[in-house]
């Protein structure tokens, strides 16, 4: 078995913390016993470009007992933990390709690695696997069924492809189903945002004025955590229903231009590219921190800020400081990379609990209905959706009522009124 891990001695603590999630992910386990008991997936080999968290190995952990082979590599160059990593290869025995803060050559070289296994079924989080794949020769996809996407962003850019009918196979869009964007969206990356900002910055929220860029339901998560830590917060939105509905939450919504000026942390969360610019950098007060939570780094125009400064240094682990030519600084977090797994540990295993079940229901649906289903982008079955709320529910010891015959039959007609 081939892998290339940082450090193969970090494997005992990696399985440690990987033990540690498996015990906060219910509905994972629940469906890894069916899929130990009934094989789903045997005789697939599945390709996955994901975080390469303890979230994830209990995903890979899965779907090895479903029967699959699994390849696994980074969707991100600095959110690999690598004892997580290394214990994947030596305990679960999976090829693992993955190295936290490993350049753009060897980023993309890892991604050749998993494609070379010639998958059956790809698992992506930011759509750079599916990118390669569509750039390769026809062997590197013969084999592929179907795919799911972890990610807003991934998703916007393969439904871009399926729209100029460039997609080659069909995908589910694990990002849209609603145990996902509505609570790993908005909880996971709320709480770990914030707990990745401030374990590399350690500075106050509470007076601090917080700028969102982008009011998605990632956004909505990071102006509920930072309000809840006493933080003024400011939304940036190109969407009047979104701004308006900031604006009714509770916020001060005006333009990055005004913004830009007043603003002590700015967070972007957008999956659009530059919406932080040169001209917006230039007129920051001393001090100001600015960070990405998006998927890529391209949300924030690095080079512009570049370009501004006389002298950039490492202040701290994942705070780059950019003194500008007027003698103010301006602090990089994480590279502009992802700061909730960049800086701290990303989504907490409660909500990827939901999130992975969907990927993994997901694979299992392909599996039996890729014939049935065309090169485009699908959501979630709504069943799948449903039953990953009640198992939620359910570990979580909550009972929630059900309709009477009566209610349902109400509910199905139009003759009774008033």
């Amino acid at each position: 078995m081939k892998f290339d891990v940082k450090d193969i001695k970090l494997a005992h603590k990696g399985a440690l913390r990987i033990e540690w999630a498996r015990n906060n992910m219910p509905v994972l386990g629940l469906v890894a016993a069916r899929f130990k008991k009934e094989q789903p997936l045997k005789g697939l080999t599945v390709a996955a470009c994901l975080h390469v968290t303890t979230e994830t190995a209990v995903l890979m952990e899965v779907l090895k007992a479903g029967g699959a082979n699994v390849y696994l590599c980074a969707s991100n160059p600095l959110s690999t933990q690598d004892d997580v990593a290394a214990s994947l290869a030596t305990h679960l025995k999976i090829a693992v390709f993955s190295i936290k803060g490993e350049n753009t050559k060897t980023y993309y070289s890892h991604l050749k690695a998993v494609l070379a296994s010639k998958p059956h079924i790809t698992m992506d989080d930011g759509a750079d696997l599916v990118s390669t794949i569509h750039q390769a020769s026809p062997e590197v996809y013969r084999n592929i069924i179907g795919g799911t996407e972890e990610t807003t962003t991934g998703v916007i850019r393969l439904r871009a492809l399926a729209s100029e009918g460039k997609l080659r196979y069909p995908i589910i869009a694990v990002n849209d189903a609603q145990t996902k964007h509505l609570f790993d969206n908005r909880y996971g990356t709320g709480q770990s945002t914030m707990d990745g900002i401030i374990r590399a910055t350690n500075k106050l929220v509470a007076g601090s004025a917080v700028v969102v860029c982008g009011y998605g339901w990632c956004g909505r998560g990071v102006a509920m955590r930072a309000k809840g830590m006493a933080a003024r917060i400011i939304v940036i939105e190109v969407d009047p229903l979104r701004a308006l509905e900031a604006t009714m939450d509770g916020y001060e919504v005006m333009t990055i231009k005004e913004a830009a000026k007043i603003g002590d942390i700015f967070v972007t969360v957008t999956g659009d590219i530059n919406v932080i610019r040169k001209e917006h950098f230039a007129t920051m007060k001393d001090g100001a921190i600015v960070s990405n939570s998006g998927h890529f780094n391209v949300e924030l125009d690095i080079p512009g800020l570049e370009k501004l400064s006389r002298l950039k240094r490492r202040i701290r682990d994942y705070v780059e400081e950019y003194t500008l030519r007027n003698g103010r600084k301006i602090y990089l977090l994480g590279e502009g990379r992802l700061i909730n797994l960049a800086a701290a540990e990303g989504h907490p295993a409660q909500v990827m609990d939901m999130s992975f079940a969907n990927q993994a229901l997901s694979a299992e649906y392909i599996k039996h209905h890729y014939r049935n289903l065309e090169n485009n982008v699908y959501k979630v079955p709504e069943d799948i959706d449903q039953n990953i709320a009640k198992l939620k529910l359910s570990s979580m010891g909550i009972k929630i009522d059900v309709l009477t015959p009566e209610q349902k039959k109400y509910l199905s007609s139009w003759e009774m009124g008033t």
